[in-house]
């Protein structure tokens, strides 16, 4: 048997969905979801194979709630999305229904899925979907992390600094420091450039939690922050700086 979520704010939606798979037996839904931090839950309760996932939603928007999901389910996303966002999909072989969701297209989306290749690659397919679709550049306000089984939204106006740490991201605010499995570069290309600014290629910092620069060998300097941590300067970070504080 085939598990199915359903995640859509959208009772009618959802309705229409679960309506569409009774043409399907070897398909069973397991949860139906109002929100992203429902939907979570249940994709990490049930391991389900497929996930009809809209984008637009309140609390955390689709993406958002992916991003925390340590094993990714095939998805199919039902979106009012621009065709910005209809290219990128198509690009990473991630499926997506725009709505109103007719039943022959659900039927052209179902029969790619159930095809014995697509199933598997459609977990794969989601994967490097969330690796390269990006909110607008420069425009991350927020970051969706989970701290074991909470989930907690971090403004970006809380946040000190970043740091490299493996395959994650550790993330220091004034709460306390949490982990985010996405790349320095990701971050770099999202957080608004005139605020934070990478001096080294494992810190990002917000500028003005830097209390002042010391040099650290030749040529280096390391900056002290308002926490009191001190954070490795580059060559290229100091130019950076230098150009954002007008030194």
């Amino acid at each position: 048997m085939i598990k199915a979520v359903l995640v859509d704010d959208e009772p009618l939606a959802r309705s229409m969905v679960a309506e569409y798979l009774e043409s399907y037996p070897q398909v069973e839904v397991v949860a139906e979801c109002n929100d992203g931090f429902e939907g979570a839950k249940a994709i990490m309760q049930y391991q389900p194979d497929i996930v009809f996932l809209d984008i637009q939603m309140p609390k955390i928007n689709g993406f958002e709630m992916l991003e925390i999901i340590d094993r990714q389910p095939a998805v199919v996303f039902t979106t009012a999305f621009d065709e910005y966002a209809i290219r990128a999909f198509e690009q990473h072989a991630v499926d997506y229904l725009l709505k109103p969701i007719t039943k022959a297209r659900f039927d052209r989306a179902m029969a790619k899925f159930l095809d014995a290749q697509q199933m598997e690659a459609g977990k794969e397919n989601t994967r490097k979907f969330l690796d390269n679709v990006h909110q607008t550049p420069g425009k991350l306000e927020r970051v969706v992390v989970k701290t074991g089984t909470k989930i907690k939204i971090v403004p970006t106006g809380s946040i000190i600094y970043l740091e490299a740490d493996d395959d994650y991201v550790k993330i220091h605010t004034d709460d306390g420091t949490f982990l985010k499995n996405k790349t320095m570069a990701s971050f770099e290309e999202q957080l608004d450039s005139t605020h934070f600014v990478r001096v080294h290629r494992s810190f990002i910092v917000k500028i003005d939690h830097i209390v002042r620069l010391e040099p650290l060998e030749k040529d280096g300097y390391v900056a002290i922050l308002s926490d009191g941590k001190r954070v490795n300067v580059s060559k290229n970070g100091y130019t950076r700086l230098k150009q954002i504080l007008g030194m």
